[in-house]
């Protein structure tokens, strides 16, 4: 049930965005590890990216979510979110700190307009204010807002970057214990494993171009911090590891990841779960890139190709909605 491709090497433009990576954000977040509860200012990284202007001709519209907000994104002719056709559930990347729909917009109006679907972009809440259990509920939330639009499970793909990989996972398996299956799961670089102590011992914690070893460390520390301050029944949140969930009936997966980056371990680790219960899965394996290359597009050609295949994966999971009897399938369905 595994499938697995190794792309070719890195462009030279795959290697320049490595290097700068390396040299601007890998340094940044090595101060950052050293001390990882003080106030950083991560949630300026999104509020900045809103100087970037949105790609020409996509239409974008805030939703508003219980607990957070969310961006409607979607490229130059494609057509509305109105329940009718495909669609994407987007959960953008960012160790649960930083980033947002504005980080993000280029990237996923590149996937709306490759997978012909417009894309719902959570804007959930961020460590440490609040805790990762708090950013599923809003992922939650998002799903449900597109089936209140008349969308069918079938019709819905979760896709995240990163730490919205970690995020896809974890709504797939809450949804599976209410008897929902997206379409499918598609997963860049993902982050599937928190305590993951192995992954500063990996051979790749020394080529990736944007975390030091101990990113991972700090990361850990923040979680488990906010999760003190999200109390169940007396004591702190649970830590949800999605690697300790994978079971038979979860939805097709496609996991993108650079050959180089520590998250390769996370990649290889529940694509192989994942096939061992019956998922179908695909991975594909990306030699040389800095994590979540897919953000460096159009500039760096691996990362249109990567998005344009993901948006090939895209359609080819949802192609009932292009044929001529999904219009009345959709009525019966809502009927019932």
């Amino acid at each position: 049930m595994l499938s697995e491709v190794v792309e070719s090497g890195p462009s030279l433009a795959g290697q320049l965005a490595g290097l700068a990576a390396r040299l601007s954000i890998r340094p940044i977040l090595a101060i950052g590890s050293r001390l990882p509860t003080a106030p950083w200012p991560w949630g300026l990284v999104d509020h900045a990216a809103r100087v970037v202007p949105p790609a020409p001709g996509s239409v974008h519209h805030t939703v508003r979510l219980p607990n957070s907000t969310a961006r409607l994104v979607r490229a130059a002719g494609v057509a509305p979110a109105d329940g009718s056709g495909r669609v994407v559930l987007y959960l953008h990347g960012g160790a649960f700190l930083m980033c947002g729909p504005n980080t993000h917009d280029r990237l996923v109006t590149t996937l709306s307009k490759y997978a012909d679907s417009p894309a719902l972009v959570v804007g959930y809440r961020t460590i440490p204010k609040h805790s990762v259990g708090a950013a599923i509920d809003d992922c939650y939330d998002g799903y449900q807002w597109l089936r209140r639009q008349g969308y069918a499970p079938d019709q819905i793909v979760v896709a995240g970057d990163s730490a919205g990989g970690y995020l896809a996972l974890a709504l797939a398996q809450r949804l599976l214990d209410e008897a929902e299956q997206p379409a499918a799961v598609v997963a860049m670089s993902p982050l599937t494993q928190i305590a993951k102590e192995s992954r500063r011992t990996h051979p790749n914690a020394d080529t990736d171009a944007m975390f030091p070893a101990k990113a991972f460390d700090a990361l850990v520390e923040i979680i488990r911090h906010a999760a003190e301050h999200r109390p169940v029944g007396g004591n702190p949140e649970e830590i949800f590891e999605p690697l300790d969930h994978i079971e038979a009936g979860l939805c097709p997966t496609l996991i993108h990841v650079s050959g180089s980056e520590a998250m390769l371990q996370d990649a290889e680790l529940v694509a192989r779960r994942l096939a061992g219960v019956g998922v179908p899965v695909q991975l594909r394996v990306w030699p040389g890139q800095m994590h979540v290359f897919q953000i460096a597009g159009p500039m760096v050609p691996e990362a249109t190709r990567s998005l344009r295949q993901i948006g090939a994966y895209i359609r080819e999971m949802t192609a009932w909605v292009d044929s001529p009897g999904a219009a009345d399938r959709q009525v019966v369905e809502l009927q019932l």
